[in-house]
Order: C-alpha cells, then structure tokens, then sequence
C-alpha cells in the first residue's frame, strides 16, 4: 500500500511538471539564489521564564530589605544572564520594581471556592504539608500530630495557600485552601506504618533488601514527585514543601539482618561474620546498587522542586536521638550508622533545594519560626535563560550581591522537564 501510494504521487507530481513545461517552452527555469555559504539548520526550544528565590543577610543575620535589580548578578553555568523581572517580599508584602516582558502562565492549583483572595494577588505564599507516614515507626504518631499542629500554628497564616497530603495510610488529601481550621483538622488521621528494626529481621530477605522497604521509598517519591510537579505552574508566590519523614536507607542494619548475634552486631559470638569478605567488591554490591538507587530518587525529587523554584524544609520528628530502645535487640552502633544514613538523605532533599533539614532537634517551634522567616522576606528574581539547546538539561545557579559582608541563599541548579511522566510504583502483591 506504502508502494502503491508513492508511486501515485510520483506520477501526479511528474504530469504537473510536464504540463507546466508544455505551457511556458520558451521560458527559461529561474536562476538558483545567490547564498554565500550553506545555511545552518536552526534548533528551535521552547523559552519560559526562569525565576528564583533569593535571600539576603547581613553579618548579623538580619534580612537586607534595601537592595536593587544592579546589585544582583545571576550566573547560568558561568554565564552572565539579563535580568528581566525583579520583586521583593518584605513581612508578606510584594513590592514589584521590574515585570516581565511576556505574561507568566496562569496559576495550575485549583482554588477554593469561595477564596478570601483573587487568584492574581502575588501575596501570601503556597505551603505543601507532605506527610510521609510510610516513614515513620507507629510508635512516632503522637509526636508527629503534636509537631503538625505546633508546624500549622506557627506557619500557617491567613493568605497562605496550603495543601496536605500523606504518603500512606493516613489517607490525607486536602487541597489547596485557604482555611486554616480544615488543614489543622488533618493532625486527627495521622498515624505512622514504617517497619521497626526487630520487623525487619523477621521479614524475608529478597534481593531488595528487607520486606518492602524500596517499594515503600518509591511509593512515597512517587506521590511527592507528582505534588511538586504541578508546584511548576504556580508563579510569583513563595512555594514551601514541609516535609515530615525520618529518612531513608535502603540497606539498614546491613550486618543485623545477615547474623543471629543482633544486640552485639556479630562481634563475638556470631563466627560466619569472620567468613564474609567484606573487601571484596561482589558482596559488597547490595549495599552499592542501594545507595546509588536511593540516589536517583532523590535526584530526580530535588531536580522537580528546583524546576518549580520550590524549597524543601525536611523534618524528622525523632528529634534528638539517642540509644536505640533495648526492645528493638539492636547492636548501638548499627543503630548509629542509620540513624546517619537517614538524617543524611533528609538533609540533602533540603539542602540542594534551598532549605534546610530540621534534625537531630527538639524545639519544633524556633525551627519553624526560622522557616516562616526564611518564606516571608527575600527577592524574586526572574530571566529568560541564553542558553537555548535542550539537551543541556541540568543547569548550575550562581547569584551574587555587589555588597560587602552579604551572605546569599538561593537554589543551586534547575532543570528543563523532560518528556514523560514516572511509572508509578508496584502495587503489592
């Protein structure tokens, strides 16, 4: 049929040129155009607006209120870029000097019904209460709900836009509103289901490690993934995702989980730990193909919340964490080693988004104060990027202030979306 139809047209195509030539003999055919050298294809991509947060203290801490679109210099990859919206945040208030050229896309949360604010006002900032309660033991539920309601009383402020959403089987899906009352009503459903170390040594071991766990970590990146992402089409609002997890491991209590002798990690009276090599590279491969699987997903996590200009406030509701509780026939040590494991992973979502982890901890108020800080004063700065080949997907931010004694915070990197969505996690057999 492919054959048949190439043919047809093949034919028609040459009975129009002979007709045109039977038409004009004497005619002779156009001279070819003079060109100089042979024309470059040229790449067309798609160009948007990219804005960034920016915070400014002097030596004593104090927020810099004062300063101008010249005294910022925002590096792409080494480059020099223009400058072409700029906006300061001063206590909520938006106090707008330069607009950009083009208009910025519409808002993509779905608001309220009935909203005390118009959807065009720039004040007042968007907060996502991620609960990750696939990671954090049942035991940690009472502490969580008193953290969640200190996190709303402290945070949550009339003309914030905030939306709460669990990971697991708290069930908890509020959206976007602007009613203080219905998101602290979601502390009641909380309720933690991440497996206790003396559980995952009854579990059978499969070549994912313990039980469920990976699956577990995807899930809940799965679900925190798709909630950033539509953090992309909100512009000019200051976007918080608080972040309520103790962290992951995907290879916890390594030497626990391949003896009996638990409580004193193998040490003395568990003599097939002698017989493991542990220099070789071979039996060293679980533990390498987990970290660096862990690695991609919060990658990819952290790339999303850079794109969204979206900052990651990690929060480990353990707190200060000591001695492992003795119930839990754990050896100190490897008890040691995960809880740095997992604080780890917490603080580098936030770090590499242009937050910060709260761990190791116990004074949730000050912390959130810092954060309500941190979300409520700082400039807004916005550039169409000069660099336009696509391939070129991760791109390195430095901002700079001509200034003496100014110390900057702001996102690092942020990267073009590629094509697609993620596959969704497993679902348990």
């Amino acid at each position: 049929m492919l054959l048949k139809s190439a043919g047809a047209t093949l034919c028609g195509l040459a009975l129009m040129v002979g007709t045109a030539l039977s038409q004009t003999p004497s005619t002779p055919p156009p001279a070819p155009p003079q060109t100089s050298a042979p024309q470059t294809p040229t790449f067309r991509a798609a160009v948007t607006l990219v804005t960034t947060d920016v915070i400014t203290r002097d030596s004593n801490g104090r927020f810099l209120a004062d300063l101008t679109k010249d005294d910022f210099t925002v590096l792409e990859d080494g480059v020099k870029q223009t400058l072409t919206s700029f906006s300061l945040v001063h206590g909520g208030r938006t106090f707008t000097s330069l607009e950009p050229p083009s208009p910025t896309a519409p808002e993509g949360i779905i608001l309220p019904t009935a909203p005390r604010k118009q959807a065009s006002d720039s004040t007042g900032r968007v907060l996502l209460i991620f609960v990750d309660d696939l990671h954090f033991e049942p035991e940690y539920s009472p502490n969580v709900r008193k953290l969640y309601s200190t996190l709303v009383d402290t945070l949550v402020h009339d003309g914030d836009l905030a939306a709460v959403v669990s990971s697991g089987p708290s069930s908890i899906e509020i959206q976007p509103t602007y009613d203080r009352k219905l998101v602290a009503a979601a502390v009641s459903k909380i309720r933690g289901s991440a497996m206790t170390p003396a559980e995952m040594f009854k579990t059978i071991e499969t070549s994912q490690g313990p039980g469920d766990i990976r699956q577990r970590a995807q899930t809940a990146f799965y679900a925190a993934y798709n909630i950033v992402a539509d953090l992309e089409k909100v512009q000019n609002k200051r976007k918080a995702i608080l972040y309520i997890s103790t962290g992951y491991d995907f290879d916890p209590f390594a030497d626990a989980r391949r003896g009996q002798d638990r409580i004193q990690g193998g040490r003395f009276s568990e003599p097939s730990r002698f017989y493991y090599d542990e220099e070789n590279p071979f039996f060293r491969l679980p533990t390498v193909n987990a970290d660096i699987e862990l690695y991609r997903y919060m990658r990819e996590l952290t790339l999303s919340a850079n794109r969204a200009n979206a900052s990651i406030f990690t929060i480990d509701p353990r707190g200060l964490a000591g001695i492992v509780d003795a119930g839990q026939y754990l050896d100190q040590s490897e008890w040691r080693t995960y809880l740095q494991k997992s604080q780890s992973s917490l603080r580098y979502l936030a770090e590499t988004t242009g937050g910060f982890a709260i761990v190791n901890d116990n004074d949730f108020a000050t912390a959130f104060k810092r954060i309500d800080a941190e979300t409520s004063d700082y400039y807004v700065l916005g550039y169409y990027s000069s660099n336009a080949d696509p391939t070129k997907r991760v791109r390195q931010l430095d901002v700079k202030v001509d200034r003496p004694n100014v110390t900057v915070f702001a996102r690092r990197e942020y990267s073009l979306k590629t094509p697609g969505t993620p596959a969704a996690p497993p679902k348990k057999k």
